[in-house]
């Protein structure tokens, strides 16, 4: 009986190891730690797409519950913080207050969480512990945008209810009512929440020109609304917005699935490459038949002419370090399938894909800090940002890891304490600090 026990117990801790462990990077930070995090994210996709199939939930929110169920392990910190649940504009918010004031304005950051526009639970866990962070080592008010995720809602709505949040805060009473200082407002994202602020950054900086006017790249029309007409009347020449702008592995763009780090990455945790372009046809409101029509850029093929006006903008041939590009080349096929972009050309849209900004928008960006990891699929999608702001004479400073991987910042507390995401967090709160 002894060695039957025995046997079982040995046979079931090779298969669990056979299944945690996962050939790593050798420089990716703390590797069994990360196996262990993407063995587990890999079973709730798993159960996700399984219950999916069998019709009895969406896959979203399979994964969403287990998220959520994750994200309450994580304890609560910084308890000398005020915490208020409202709505700006309808969109629902949590504004995040230092209760020591000496009666000075203070700065602000309005915070946008990632997750693939579809998971993410702003005011729990990980997002509600680095909130109350970035108050408390900012002496700043923090505000985090809890808006509406997939499968609910897709594109515009995310964008546009972190613009409408964005817009309400930076009237100049609101930010008084919070003790703000106007000159010393940022917005910061990670991941989709990086591709949400870099979008609003670039929204907020045309309201405060006078430009009330929605441009839909998709399209030659340039339409106006009477919540466009309103912003701009408020706002106006001369308006509040935003000093600086924080982004931490943002997601900016649908057009290639092949740069070199999507090639390298393509099976690191936390983020699989065909898992980030699953992500896009859901936020983007697309047949998820499309997920192998995209991953080999048929989508974006040479013959496509929709694409040409862009494809400068995502040449990362050009606009990454030659070491980084390795042996990695550029995977365009001749001939692919041009009804892709006919039927979702929100894919052409910047305000869903921020690095396909015309330069004249982003000349009128605010200063920026960005950050990318080596392991990240999402790598070059940042190198590109980098190189198209300051292209376009925008301050820029980037900070690159080389022992990182997608969604550290997320996993820099408890019961995950991955070094380089407390490093990471630490180096752009720092940062913040002494700019803001």
């Amino acid at each position: 009986m002894m060695k039957l026990l025995c046997g079982g117990t040995l046979i079931l801790t090779l298969a669990l190891s056979y299944y945690v462990y996962m050939p790593l990077p050798a420089t990716v930070s703390e590797p069994w730690k990360l196996m262990l995090v993407g063995a587990t994210f890999r079973t709730a996709t798993h159960l996700a797409d399984v219950s999916h199939s069998l019709g009895l939930a969406h896959h979203i929110r399979v994964l969403s519950l287990v998220v959520t169920s994750f994200e309450r392990l994580v304890p609560a910190e910084f308890e000398d913080i005020q915490m208020e649940d409202t709505e700006f504009d309808g969109v629902q918010v949590r504004v995040y207050m230092p209760q020591h004031r000496d009666g000075t304005l203070r700065p602000a950051v309005v915070f946008i969480h990632g997750g693939g526009w579809a998971l993410g639970v702003p005011k729990l866990g990980s997002y509600d512990v680095l909130c109350r962070k970035m108050a408390v080592k900012l002496n700043a008010v923090v505000v985090t945008v809890d808006y509406r995720m997939a499968p609910d809602v897709r594109f515009p709505v995310q964008y546009e209810e972190c613009v409408q949040a964005a817009r309400h805060f930076l009237q100049r009473d609101v930010l008084a009512r919070y003790s703000v200082d106007p000159d010393r407002v940022a917005v910061c994202g990670d991941s989709a929440g990086g591709n949400l602020a870099a979008a609003v950054a670039q929204r907020i900086a045309q309201d405060s020109r006078g430009d009330g006017d929605v441009r839909d790249s998709s399209s030659d029309n340039v339409k106006s609304n009477s919540k466009d007409d309103d912003a701009r009347n408020s706002i106006g020449d001369g308006g509040v917005k935003f000093k600086l702008q924080v982004l931490i592995y943002p997601v900016l763009q649908p057009l290639d699935f092949n740069t070199a780090s999507y090639q390298q990455n393509r099976g690191v945790p936390i983020l699989y490459r065909d898992l980030m372009a699953r992500y896009w046809l859901e936020y983007l409101g697309a047949d998820a038949d499309l997920l192998h029509t995209i991953l080999l850029n048929n989508h974006t093929a040479l013959d496509e002419a929709r694409a040409n006006p862009h494809r400068s903008k995502v040449d990362w041939t050009l606009m990454i370090p030659e070491h980084m590009r390795k042996q990695y080349t550029a995977i365009f096929p001749q001939t692919g399938s041009p009804s892709v972009l006919q039927d979702v050309p929100a894919m052409l849209d910047p305000r869903a894909a921020p690095l396909l900004a015309e330069q004249e928008i982003l000349q009128t960006a605010p200063s920026a800090y960005i950050m990318t990891c080596e392991h990240d699929v999402l790598r070059d999608d940042g190198m590109m940002y980098v190189h198209r702001l300051e292209h376009a004479a925008v301050s820029v400073t980037h900070r690159h890891y080389e022992d990182c991987f997608h969604g550290c910042v997320s996993f820099a507390f408890w019961p995950s304490y991955f070094s380089v995401g407390i490093r990471a967090i630490d180096d752009y709160i720092a940062w913040l600090h002494t700019h803001l």
